[in-house]
């Protein structure tokens, strides 16, 4: 195939399979059923799959494949009017040294890893009445996570130290919480600038609606990530944007996968999408399991005739071929999408 998202890959080295021990993996799915409460007909059926700790994998299929429904069964969310046919289903045997698996829903377990979910619409996800800065803040402050020098690394104190609370048009903060209040939303804004909004947001926070789609998704990623999260499950947050603004997107996730050993889980109906995030595939449909394996091979060697026509309908994503563009010229394309 000639599209810039699929990488060239030979059939002799897709086929290659690392010699070793097999790694006991992060994210364990067994035989998972969604069923509908009105009918108790399976949504989701007898899907499996394993996610090694800091490895991304891709569940893609068309709409109503029950792709989406699969990643809120593992985040323990299940929308209104399905229902799990068996909680076990999903584990986390890598986080527990007892025999049973660690389960993340029971928050009386240590061992359990903490998950966060991107969602798919950024600003329907969002506080409108709210300002972005104090949606983050308020996170970090209910996780307990407002000193984020190791996901920010260094360089953040002398930023933290210049950030002013605005508290125009607001009652005074009581004086216990008020030293709290200002950690959390300096910490807050220090996150949400090195994920490339602008650092205006230090003084003056702002309201979903004055921001573009793509920094409203950032927004979203920035809160996902104010939980200190084990595991990082999508659920197509490229959709609602721009195409020009999702190769951004795309690109922030896998750097953040990459600077934080993040283990991911990453829905989308773009096999296009898919590889250039994620090292293996689940491919889905009518709520079942076709075809699974490492990207490289799938993509190369697709064994389902579903997955030749999802590989055929790949759509090139912009910027992929841009080889040929100046350090420059990327800058500011990418600063266009910054300022509104």
């Amino acid at each position: 195939m000639s599209d810039p998202t699929v990488p060239s890959v030979s059939p002799s080295s897709a086929a290659s399979v690392p010699s070793g021990p097999t790694p006991v993996p992060f994210v364990r799915v067994r035989d998972l059923r969604v069923l509908s409460d009105a009918t108790g007909v399976p949504l989701v059926d007898g899907v499996s799959f394993d996610v090694a700790r800091g490895g991304a994998v891709g569940i893609v299929g068309e709409s109503g494949s029950g792709k989406s429904l699969t990643l809120r069964a593992v985040m323990g969310l299940p929308p209104e009017g399905v229902r799990v046919a068996d909680p076990a289903a999903v584990a986390f045997p890598a986080t527990s040294d007892a025999s049973d698996a660690a389960d993340p829903s029971n928050p009386s377990d240590a061992s359990a890893p903490r998950l966060a979910m991107i969602f798919q619409d950024p600003v329907a996800s969002l506080d409108p009445l709210c300002g972005v800065v104090r949606q983050v803040a308020e996170v970090m402050r209910a996780h307990g996570t407002t000193d984020m020098s190791a996901l920010l690394g260094d360089g953040t104190s002398d930023a933290a130290a210049s950030v002013s609370v605005p508290t125009s048009g607001r009652r005074p903060f009581p004086f216990a919480g008020l030293r709290a209040r200002r950690e959390a939303y300096r910490a807050a804004a220090d996150l949400l600038v090195a994920l490339g909004l602008p650092a205006s947001l230090r003084d003056r926070d702002r309201y979903p609606g004055q921001l573009s789609g793509g920094q409203c998704q950032r927004v979203g990623i920035a809160i996902a990530l104010a939980c200190r999260p084990d595991v990082l499950l999508c659920d197509e947050p490229t959709t609602a944007l721009d195409v020009t603004v999702q190769r951004q997107i795309l690109d922030l996730l896998a750097s953040l996968r990459e600077r934080l050993g993040l283990t991911m889980l990453f829905v989308t109906h773009n096999l296009g999408v898919a590889a250039h995030l994620c090292d293996r595939l689940v491919v889905m449909r009518r709520g079942r399991v076709v075809e699974t394996g490492p990207t490289a091979r799938i993509l190369a060697e697709p064994h389902d005739d579903y997955t030749k026509r999802l590989i055929d309908a790949i759509l090139p994503i912009p910027g992929a071929s841009d080889a040929g563009r100046t350090d420059g010229e990327n800058a500011d394309d990418d600063g266009k999408e910054e300022t509104r």
